[in-house]
């Protein structure tokens, strides 16, 4: 159900003024943010263009550039003006002349300058709604990438939150043992003073160190982060920064169980969570 912020999408299509392609690419970014890279004549459409964007994607950086190249009934149209290109041809001559070891100027350089080449003006405005078709398209085929990268993210992280479910369960079995093992080695080195205890105030003492020492509560919030995070799995549309959020919760969570660790297991628990919690957090980062 979630989608990754990467993807890559590809259309073309033939026009009888020319062929247009669009290339989308994107990356994880915490907002969205669109960059057009469009040819003279169609840069009035791109406030459309950022609405059909706005409409289909959440999150993610997307850099979208559209190419057109004008038929070759168009393209055999083509003039050079010669006189621009005799002033460039002078220009770059006078300029080489200074040089200590200067780069001869090709004719394709000369061709390249701006001006230099003319051809028809093409009447761009009828090519905006089909640039614009073609660019639902190619946006529908960028949702599909990233919602099979978002299935492969799914996997890695249903994987290990079943760990996580795995060592929260192991905890809390053996947790009983563990503060039943506390109580009887303090209350028998208490015992065991050259000093008349209190029996009353050791059990209240006793009572109070299995209070620190018992994670009860830091499980339970564990089970309930891992419940919301499997039911932010299968919600539609942008979860990514809830289950950000719900990492760093997982994380805190973690640090509570180690520093009231009071035996190797819980201990090695702890860590084994961080590592898995780290790993989850790195894949979220990707999730739209």
């Amino acid at each position: 159900m979630i989608s990754s912020m990467t993807g890559f999408a590809s259309c073309e299509q033939n026009t009888e003024q020319g062929e247009l392609l669009w290339e989308l690419r994107t990356v994880n970014h915490r907002y969205l943010e669109s960059t057009f890279k469009l040819p003279d004549g169609f840069r009035a459409l791109e406030p459309k263009l950022r609405e059909q964007v706005g409409a289909r994607l959440k999150r993610g950086k997307l850099d979208a550039m559209l190419q057109f190249r004008p038929s070759a009934a168009i393209a055999a149209k083509l003039r050079v003006n010669t006189k621009l290109a005799d002033e460039v041809i002078r220009e770059a001559q006078s300029i080489e002349s200074r040089m200590e070891a200067p780069v001869s100027m090709t004719a394709m350089n000369v061709l390249h300058w701006p001006g230099v080449v003319e051809q028809d003006a093409i009447d761009t405005k009828t090519l905006y709604e089909p640039a614009a078709a073609l660019l639902d398209t190619a946006l529908a085929s960028l949702c599909e990438a990233r919602a099979r990268e978002g299935q492969r993210i799914l996997a890695l992280l249903e994987e290990r939150l079943a760990l996580i479910a795995e060592l929260v369960t192991q905890v809390r079995a053996h947790m009983p043992e563990v503060l039943a093992g506390i109580r009887g080695r303090v209350g028998e080195r208490a015992r065991g003073l050259e000093t008349r205890i209190d029996e009353e105030r050791l059990e209240q003492e006793l009572v109070l160190l299995a209070q620190k020492m018992d994670v009860a509560e830091e499980l339970d919030r564990l089970d309930a982060h891992i419940e919301e995070a499997r039911e932010a799995f299968q919600t539609e549309g942008a979860v990514g920064r809830r289950l950000d959020f719900l990492m760093q919760e997982f994380n805190r969570e973690a640090n509570t169980l180690g520093s009231k660790s009071a035996d190797p297991r819980t201990t090695k628990a702890a860590v084994d969570l961080k590592v898995l919690i780290e790993q989850m957090r790195e894949q979220v980062q990707n999730v739209e």
